[in-house]
């Protein structure tokens, strides 16, 4: 089963398979099925065509894809082009949110990055 471009995997439950779009998570995927009166452990492949075309049409109606990545890229940029303090905090790579950069973070700032040698200064001999 194929949603606007993405290939939704065959194996897996319905609801836990719809969250392979981008922009579509549990509870959107949940709300659609509930919609539609799909049981939540069905799998993609017990799915019969006319059912896949109104989970289809349902998930179409929605914001999702390159439409909402160009939508948070935008959004990224024009904090950036105002100077406001957390385009700038993108634009360094640091944490956006408020978040205690001297420890953590390693997610944002990237690998560790040694300083100096790592041997102490003053040695005995």
């Amino acid at each position: 089963m194929r949603i606007s471009g993405i290939t939704i995997p065959e194996k897996k439950h319905i609801n836990i398979a719809l969250t392979s779009v981008y922009g579509v998570g549990k509870k959107t995927s949940e709300k659609i099925l509930q919609e539609h009166n799909i049981k939540f452990t069905s799998k993609v492949v017990d799915l019969n065509e006319d059912i896949e075309n109104l989970i289809r049409k349902s998930i179409e109606k929605l914001t999702i894809e390159g439409d909402l990545r160009r939508f948070d890229s935008n959004n990224i940029k024009r904090l950036k082009d105002i100077q406001s303090l957390r385009g700038r905090r993108h634009t360094i790579g640091a944490p956006v949110r408020g978040q205690r950069t001297k420890t953590n973070a390693r997610t944002k700032k990237g690998k560790r990055k040694t300083m100096g040698s790592g041997k102490t200064k003053l040695q005995k001999k």
